[in-house]
């Protein structure tokens, strides 16, 4: 990503950040600034969610692109959050083999990538386990 469209999604990149429609009450993420359901009927306001959902999905990356070999394996899951919306993000603070499905996560500040040894280094949100009750369920099964 080139420094200028790494600068104009920043607002988006530090807080999870997404948009309700005032007409339908329909909540959506990334931000969108018309509502699909209402179209020009609908007013579009920013809204900044809890950062807080369950794991509704998930997958196990072994075989990463370049930028990302280095944090092979890793975790890439689909967490829906508890204002509804979906949002695809690395799940970090957990092993593979300890990621289930419907484990309570919160948002967390990390480090997304770096562009090379002189490029931008990007900083953004990932999720991770709120507690570890989810493990001693885990050992009692």
């Amino acid at each position: 990503m080139a420094p200028p469209a790494h600068w104009r999604r920043a607002k988006e990149r530090y807080r999870l950040l997404g948009s309700k429609c005032e007409n339908c009450g329909s909540i959506y993420f990334p931000p969108t600034k018309v509502c699909p359901k209402c179209r020009r009927k609908g007013k579009m306001v920013q809204t900044e969610f809890s950062g807080r959902g369950k794991v509704f999905s998930y997958t196990i990356i072994h075989a990463a692109p370049k930028t990302f070999e280095k944090y092979t394996p890793y975790i890439l899951a689909l967490v829906e959050l508890e204002e509804g919306p979906k949002v695809l993000s690395q799940l970090v603070d957990c092993r593979p083999e300890e990621v289930k499905i419907g484990m309570e996560v919160e948002a967390c500040f990390r480090k997304l990538f770096e562009q090379d040894d002189e490029g931008i280094i990007s900083y953004g949100f990932k999720f991770r386990p709120i507690d570890d009750s989810w493990r001693n369920k885990q050992s009692q099964n």
